[in-house]
C-alpha cells in the first residue's frame, strides 16, 4: 500500500498507520460520534489495522481521521471520518476528503460506498449521491451492539 502524507498550514494527512493514535480515535468515536457509541478499544484497534486509515494532525495531536474498507480494484468503503470540533470550519475535511479521493491505491474503483447523515454538501462535491435505488439495498444492522 502506498504511504501517502500530505501538509497543508499547520496540518498533516497520513496513512501511515504507526502514526494514528489509536486512543485518541477510540475516545472520539466511542464518545462523541454518534454512530458507534461505546466501541471498545479493541475493536476500533481491530478496525485500524485491517483499513486504508488517514490520519489529520496539528502540532502532533490527531485532530480527524477517516478510513477506507477496500479490495482495491472494484470497490470502498468510507467510514469513521470526523474532525474535532475545534477545527471544523477551516476545510480541512475537504483537504482529507482530497486525499482520500487522490490516494492512487483507490482509483479506478466502480464503486464507493459511505454512509452519512451530515455534511452530504461536502461528499456530493466527490461525486457521492442517494442511493438511486434503495430498493436494491440490504443490510444486517444492530446499532445497539456496543451497549453494555
Amino acid at each position: 500500500m502506498e504511504l501517502v502524507e500530505f501538509y497543508f498550514n499547520d496540518y498533516f494527512i497520513t496513512t501511515d498507520k504507526s502514526k494514528m493514535d489509536v486512543s485518541a480515535i477510540h475516545d472520539f468515536l466511542s464518545k462523541y460520534s454518534g454512530w458507534s457509541d461505546n466501541i471498545p478499544f479493541d475493536r476500533v484497534k481491530i478496525s485500524i489495522d485491517n483499513s486504508l486509515n488517514f490520519g489529520v494532525f496539528h502540532e502532533d495531536n490527531q485532530i480527524g481521521f477517516a478510513r477506507v474498507i477496500s479490495d482495491f480494484s472494484t470497490i470502498a468503503y468510507l467510514g469513521d471520518i470526523y474532525v474535532l470540533k475545534n477545527y471544523r470550519r477551516q476545510g480541512i475535511s475537504k483537504k482529507l476528503m482530497d486525499t482520500i479521493m487522490a490516494h492512487p491505491n483507490l482509483q479506478g474503483l466502480r464503486r464507493w460506498i459511505l454512509l452519512t447523515s451530515t455534511a452530504d454538501c461536502l461528499y456530493e462535491k466527490y461525486g457521492f449521491n442517494k442511493l438511486p435505488n434503495p430498493e436494491w439495498y440490504m443490510e444486517n444492522y444492530n446499532p445497539n451492539i456496543y451497549r453494555n
